[in-house]
């Protein structure tokens, strides 16, 4: 089948590879002008790992292995360490696999087959499905592109253009998890050894992460949806600022001169995508823009495989019937998406309680469970 991809992230590329090996003809359509390789490490969990092993890049994925969460640790006020993070309860197994986005990327685009092509510097604009028996989807590129296809896959994120054309306003499916990220460079770190460091005060985090040469800061905060621009980066900034207003212990003060300062500043809401179908016609949805289980729940990155896994083996069990395809896949995707997205709530309260106590009885229930790191044990702020 001729098949178009909208979005060359770790889920468009992921069908790309499995659809192409598969002899399809399959084009994917990428905004950008080249491949994103931004983003702080991602991870692989449970049966995820045996689909990058089905495609043959689990030995790749094995050689980039970061070990950012098992070097992470809580501190107090002074900076000294109180728990580390309780990998046995995040983790699905002790085989996952942590990793930089921009590694699986190139990984996944490394691998590509002849049968499946990247178009960099354009995206859809119109889609016209001609039905059952009409031959296919017409799709209009801003570009000024045409093009008829069989199918068309929307893998361009939780904000997807192509959820929008089919199947409506972001708003009717977006879940607004009442927490927000924010990132920063931190240069003068970025080769400096030291373990990761979480600090809280109530309804906020910020700490400093390190990997392969690169500082991070990081901030979490806990608040209603907010009405801003995403390309004002410095409203953005004072939401950040404004969030941890009178906060100034640890290096709280610090880390926020430093995202006033980067012009890579990045902000964005932790929200799920929650549709009752990812198919409709001859458009169906892969990883985020179907099922975003959010950043807290770890699990994005092994949604994204596996989706494109079930979707490209049900394609092929089931031949030109693409709506029975549709719906195996969804079957067997549906409970894996159901426990990513159920698994943020937890992991919310661990990254963010609300007060002082509760972060002292976090504190003491990581360490019941045996993950006090070497040096002081603190409990107070």
């Amino acid at each position: 089948m001729n098949i178009l991809i909208s979005g060359a992230g770790i889920a468009g590329l992921a069908c790309a590879l499995e659809l192409g090996t598969r002899g399809h003809d399959v084009t994917v359509v990428e905004y950008g002008r080249h491949l994103r390789l931004t983003g702080t490490p991602i991870d692989i969990r449970g049966d995820a790992i045996e689909t990058a092993d089905r495609m043959g890049l689990l030995a790749k994925i094995q050689e980039q292995r970061l070990r950012m969460s098992e070097l992470t640790q809580f501190v107090d006020s002074r900076g000294e360490p109180v728990a580390r993070i309780p990998m046995a309860e995040i983790s699905d197994s002790d085989d996952d696999i942590e990793l930089l986005r921009e590694d699986l990327v190139r990984i996944l685009a490394d691998a590509l087959p002849d049968t499946a092509a990247i178009r960099f510097g354009d995206s859809i604009e119109t889609l016209t499905d001609r039905g059952v028996d009409g031959g296919g989807v017409d799709v209009r590129f801003a570009s000024g592109r045409t093009g008829r296809y069989d199918l068309v896959l929307g893998a361009d994120g939780q904000h997807s253009a192509v959820r929008r054309l089919v199947f409506g306003p972001e708003e009717d499916c977006l879940r607004h998890l009442g927490v927000y990220l924010a990132l920063a460079d931190l240069p003068g770190e970025a080769r400096s050894e030291g373990a990761n460091s979480i600090y809280n005060v109530p309804r906020r985090m910020a700490g400093v992460f390190r990997y392969k040469g690169r500082a991070v800061a990081v901030f979490q905060f806990r608040s209603e949806p907010i009405d801003y621009d995403h390309r004002d980066l410095d409203a953005q900034k004072k939401i950040l600022i404004d969030a941890f207003a009178g906060h100034r212990s640890w290096r709280i003060p610090e880390l926020l001169d430093a995202a006033r300062a980067d012009p890579g500043f990045f902000l964005t809401p932790a929200s799920q995508i929650h549709l009752p179908s990812w198919h409709r016609g001859r458009v169906v949805l892969v990883g985020d823009a179907g099922y975003s289980p959010a950043y807290l729940s770890g699990r994005g990155t092994s949604l994204a495989l596996t989706g494109a896994r079930f979707l490209a083996e049900e394609l092929e069990r089931c031949g030109d019937d693409h709506t029975a395809a549709f719906a195996r896949y969804e079957a067997r995707q549906r409970p894996y998406v159901d426990f990513a997205q159920d698994r943020v709530h937890s992991g919310r309260d661990r990254m963010l309680p609300t007060t002082w106590a509760a972060i002292a009885a976090r504190n003491k229930a990581l360490q019941a469970l045996g993950t006090t790191p070497d040096g002081p044990q603190q409990t107070t702020r």
